[in-house]
């Protein structure tokens, strides 16, 4: 994940770790996501069709709510109201390259949602710090301290974090990611959707939907339609930050014709 911020009484965090991924011998070489046996082989295997009640499911579970969360309700949507850019601390070039493609691929799938790199950390509001394995719980402690580093550690056992502070209007101002850049591909590929994901929102971990990413016991290493389908239910204008379960649920009919017929076109998909 990037530079997280060290908690204060006057922030309120959302935190979400992804726990026990499998590792993946390195391919240095295979810069893209689909190049990947591990990620091809899902892709080819992806169910992409779902009803209605399916994708409103797994919406509600990410979209509120939160796994690990320090202070503030989350009982409430929350998201970015602007343009988003991320900046990458690295000096390890081919991660940041993976990453680039990344941003832009979930740039190219979210409709209403303006995301892209830039090169100004200052000028940023994701921040992706990317680090050694080794380095994880030592960058946990920058942050927050040795004693919540701890509680981190022994209740996710993360092998990459996000988190993001919002205001009291519950849009996100600025969010981190810190992901390892040193257990393979794969490992970092689904690492870096599913936290620069979850750092837009979505940071509720739910292992009662089988088709979400954000389902710890689920790694995809590329963003599928179905987790699509959501980011796009979360970013259309009509779902606003602060909105309640009952206001969202009485808008969500009309907001998902929609979608659907975005996440078809941009993905192709048959009827």
């Amino acid at each position: 994940m990037s530079a997280l911020t060290s908690p204060s009484a006057a922030f309120r965090f959302a935190l979400l770790a992804l726990a026990a991924l499998t590792s993946i011998p390195d391919t240095a070489t295979m810069a893209a996501a689909g190049e990947l046996p591990a990620i091809a082989s899902r892709q080819r295997a992806e169910r992409k069709s779902f009803s209605d009640g399916e994708i409103v499911e797994g919406f509600l579970k990410t979209a509120f709510g939160a796994e690990y969360h320090l202070a503030g309700r989350v009982d409430r949507i929350r998201k970015f109201d602007g343009p988003v850019r991320v900046f990458v601390e690295s000096e390890r070039a081919e991660r940041k390259a993976q990453l680039a493609k990344v941003v832009a691929d979930i740039g190219k799938r979210v409709q209403h949602l303006d995301i892209a790199m830039i090169d100004s950390s200052e000028a940023a509001n994701v921040r992706v710090k990317l680090v050694r394995d080794r380095d994880l719980f030592r960058t946990l402690t920058s942050f927050y301290g040795v004693e919540k580093a701890r509680e981190i550690r022994t209740s996710l056992d993360p092998q990459c974090l996000s988190g993001f502070r919002k205001n009291d209007n519950f849009e996100i101002e600025h969010s981190d990611v810190i992901l390892t850049v040193d257990n393979g591909d794969f490992t970092f590929l689904d690492c870096a959707y599913e936290e620069l994901l979850q750092s837009l929102g979505p940071i509720n971990d739910t292992a009662s939907v089988p088709w979400t990413m954000f389902n710890d016991n689920v790694s995809m290493g590329y963003f599928d339609v179905y987790d699509q389908y959501i980011l796009n239910l979360l970013y259309d204008p009509r779902i606003k930050p602060g909105m309640t379960v009952p206001e969202v649920k009485a808008l969500l009919p009309q907001v998902l014709t929609d979608v659907r017929a975005w996440v078809k076109r941009v993905n192709d998909l048959k009827e």
